[in-house]
């Protein structure tokens, strides 16, 4: 560990592997030699991929490697951390005029997700954005969106336009019936109160789809 918290002091943390990195957030102390050995097991039992460990339940994560409950913790609010830094990075792209600018502020946070999560962006008219909101967190397949929660942000917000954006793990970007349904209710509900959807962008590895290039959102 003591070499790793050298490189880290000397080169700074963006040249640290992942492994290394793994290893700082879990270790106890600069003598703690064993956290190399369990970020290297982690990352195995993810086979090398960061977002696999994040995504596991804490009760299960804690299982792995014999990781423990405390650094389990650690390194879940590690992830989170990260995962806000994030946000607050791409809020420096805050105006929206197309579905690419929807993908390029919104693909760090769903494109390697394991599970589906849907956001909303609700924007002034300029297509500023004035809050981004995560709507709801599913599974593997599929969550739930109350079409009715999303409206009511934006009536508090005074946005009026709406956008909504989420992923789909299985790396399909094609919409679901029930992906053409609730943006039919979210564009019907929101012209009721003047207020228009502008568009509902699918993320997936690699690849998107907007609703409204294909004349499915007007």
């Amino acid at each position: 560990m003591k070499n790793i918290i050298a490189k880290l002091q000397s080169r700074g943390a963006e040249s640290l592997t992942n492994e290394e990195l793994l290893a700082v957030i879990l270790s106890d102390n600069t003598a703690d030699e064993s956290a190399k050995t369990t970020a290297s097991e982690l990352l195995a039992n993810a086979d090398g991929f960061l977002q696999r460990l994040v995504d596991v339940d804490t009760m299960r994560l804690r299982m792995v490697s014999g990781l423990g409950l405390r650094r389990a913790l650690r390194l879940k609010a590690s992830a989170e951390f990260g995962r806000r830094v994030v946000c607050a990075e791409t809020a420096a792209l805050d105006v929206i005029s197309s579905s690419s600018d929807v993908v390029r502020i919104m693909e760090p946070l769903l494109g390697d997700l394991a599970h589906e999560e849907c956001w909303a962006l609700y924007l002034a008219t300029s297509g500023k954005i004035i809050e981004r909101q995560r709507i709801s967190q599913g599974g593997v397949q599929a969550t739930v969106v109350d079409s009715k929660l999303i409206l009511k942000r934006a009536i508090e917000l005074l946005a009026v336009q709406i956008i909504l954006v989420h992923n789909h793990p299985s790396g399909s970007c094609e919409p679901s019936p029930q992906d053409i349904a609730l943006t039919e209710r979210v564009a019907e509900g929101a012209k009721l109160f003047d207020m228009r959807l502008v568009d509902h962008v699918i993320i997936a590895r690699g690849s998107n789809y907007s609703f409204r290039a294909h004349n499915l959102v007007k």
